[in-house]
C-alpha cells in the first residue's frame, strides 16, 4: 500500500511502507528521487526536526530542494 504523506504545490512525498521507502516528486522540475532504508529514515527525521512553529510548506519545500539537489532524476514518460 502506498500513500501520499506530503503534498504541496511544488513537491509530493509518496510512502512505500512495505519497502521502508519514500519517493520525492518535484512537480515543478519534473524530477523524482527514491530513497529507502536509512536514507528514508533520515529524510523523515530531517522533516520532523523542523520546529513546529517554523514548519510550513515553504520550510519543508526548502528542505526538499536541498535534499534533491544534484540527486533527483528527470521524470521520463515513454
Amino acid at each position: 500500500m502506498i500513500s501520499i504523506v506530503y503534498n504541496s504545490q511544488q513537491y509530493a512525498i509518496v510512502a512505500y511502507p512495505t519497502h521502508e521507502a519514500l519517493e520525492l516528486v518535484d512537480k515543478t522540475c519534473s524530477r523524482s528521487l527514491f530513497v529507502h532504508g536509512a536514507a528514508a529514515g533520515g529524510l523523515r527525521r530531517a522533516i520532523e526536526s523542523i520546529p513546529d512553529e517554523q514548519r510550513s510548506e515553504e520550510s519543508v519545500d526548502a528542505l526538499l530542494d536541498e535534499y534533491c539537489a544534484g540527486t533527483a532524476r528527470p521524470i521520463v514518460l515513454h
